[in-house]
């Protein structure tokens, strides 16, 4: 199983500059080789179009500052572009070229098997050695498990830099035994209904930022193009941007858990979100509760908990009133619940028709990292 664990880095003034002449680098990389293939009928192997680079590194001296694996990635993701191009246009698809990447848009590079190196300090901060960087301080929050396999080092739009580590993991998972099923309706009322009554409130973190975001917007119009204030204000903008996206990570993050952590089997309905936001009335909020990446969460957590994540047609879920008129989310939960159920076998368990529902505010899940209000540490 591959894991991916997502780390703060805090280079110096010296440091960041390296970092932003390999992105560069990889930058001009990219778009040289993408001129010579661009457009063409054949593409090149992945293995042809690398073993082009060293005639290209003795030619331009600049990318020897550069890892050597790094370039070879820059080739790999060239590649696997031109290949899924060529495949769309095998199956008929209507496409154009690639885009060149302009100055400022290659945002990562990747250490795949080497020129890497943790080395930990026994302190805060421990370092990560990178070839052609140096060591860059880092903040391991959490312990690295298994054997690493390549480490994305990422510029975010704020200025912030992140190490993304990839690990393999051979842990052996074993199957839970039948601790609890429950079923699990997403809305926008409440983020979510599941079987035992609970409805977790929609934290709405968009909405809630989006005034915020539109005075940075219109305080960043009004700067010139090209001065420094605009750079300080673009900055200001993507960290109100960045804050909107790891609250709403957080909080998606301690709610998947503990369904993971709480239950052996999952039931959610296979829902079409793209088919969804077409709605455009309803897009915008549906976007925002980010039922996607929930699910996506709550899938990757059960696979290394161990235990299942069943999908069931979502249709008629909410129309069928088999558990009382007490409310429309939790009959649809409990028909989602029976509908896995059946599919895999299992008795459906007893439930009170009129069970006690509990509105569970958004920040309790955020703050305890629990709806029950448990702290876990």
């Amino acid at each position: 199983m591959q894991i991916t664990y997502k780390f703060r880095l805090y280079p110096d003034k010296e440091q960041d500059e390296r970092l932003q002449e390999t992105l560069e680098l990889c930058r001009q990389t990219y778009n040289y080789f993408l001129s010579q293939w661009n457009g063409k009928a054949k593409i090149p192997n992945r293995l042809e179009l690398q073993a082009r680079l060293p005639k290209l590194k003795r030619e331009e001296s600049e990318l020897n500052k550069a890892h050597s694996k790094v370039l070879q990635m820059v080739l790999y993701q060239l590649y696997s572009n031109l290949k899924a191009l060529s495949q769309l246009k095998k199956n008929g698809k209507k496409v154009g070229k690639l885009r060149y990447k302009g100055k400022g848009w290659f945002k990562t590079c990747v250490y795949n098997q080497s020129g890497f190196k943790i080395i930990r300090t026994g302190k805060r901060l421990d370092l990560l050695h990178l070839s052609k960087i140096g060591d860059i301080p880092i903040r391991l929050h959490r312990e690295v498990k298994g054997k690493i396999k390549q480490i994305i080092i990422k510029k975010h739009n704020s200025g912030r830099w992140f190490a993304c580590i990839s690990v393999e993991e051979h842990a052996h998972v074993e199957k839970r035994g039948e601790k609890k099923a429950i079923g699990i309706d997403v809305g926008l009322k409440h983020f979510l209904t599941d079987g035992d009554g609970r409805q977790i409130e929609n934290p709405k973190f968009y909405k809630k930022s989006l005034e915020r975001i539109k005075i940075e917007h219109r305080k960043l119009s009004r700067k010139q193009k090209d001065s420094r204030n605009r750079e300080k204000q673009r900055v200001r903008l993507a960290k109100v941007y960045e804050k909107l996206v790891n609250q709403r990570d957080d909080f998606l993050h301690k709610l998947s858990r503990f369904y993971a952590d709480n239950h052996d089997l999952i039931v959610v309905e296979n829902l079409n979100i793209k088919g969804m936001v077409r709605n455009r009335k309803l897009a915008g909020k549906i976007l925002d509760a980010s039922w996607g990446k929930f699910l996506q969460m709550l899938e990757y957590k059960a696979e290394r908990a161990g235990i299942q994540v069943a999908k069931v047609s979502p249709r008629g879920t909410s129309k069928e009133y088999k558990y009382g008129e007490l409310d429309r989310d939790y009959n649809a939960s409990r028909n989602i619940l029976e509908r896995g159920l059946s599919g895999m076998g299992r008795p459906l368990e007893p439930v009170n028709i009129a069970p006690l529902l509990v509105e569970v505010p958004a920040s309790l899940v955020v703050e305890t990292g629990s709806p029950l209000g448990l702290s876990r540490g």
